[in-house]
């Protein structure tokens, strides 16, 4: 994994860019890790394996007796009907 100062990041954009395609490219700033470049083909791959983990912690509470999205939509409509 590459380290780069911001500063060089300014001055080198282009090569950072190239070289977080490979692997991701920290940026530090005075001397602290700030950020870091990864390339869309990493950051796609890390939405996915969040959406597939909170997929799975929804079917576990479902299962484990909390109301599914459906049974949701209606509890809440029904109680929007009732007049107080």
């Amino acid at each position: 994994m590459k380290k780069v100062a911001a500063t060089e990041l300014k001055n080198h954009l282009g090569a950072c860019l190239e070289a977080a395609i490979a692997s991701p490219v920290i940026v530090e700033k005075s001397g602290r890790a700030s950020v870091v470049l990864i390339s869309i083909s990493e950051y796609e791959r890390l939405l996915a394996a969040e959406d597939a983990y909170w997929g799975e912690r929804a079917k576990v509470a479902e299962a484990s007796g909390f109301i599914g999205k459906k049974a949701a939509n209606k509890l809440i409509k029904n109680a929007l009907n009732v007049k107080a």
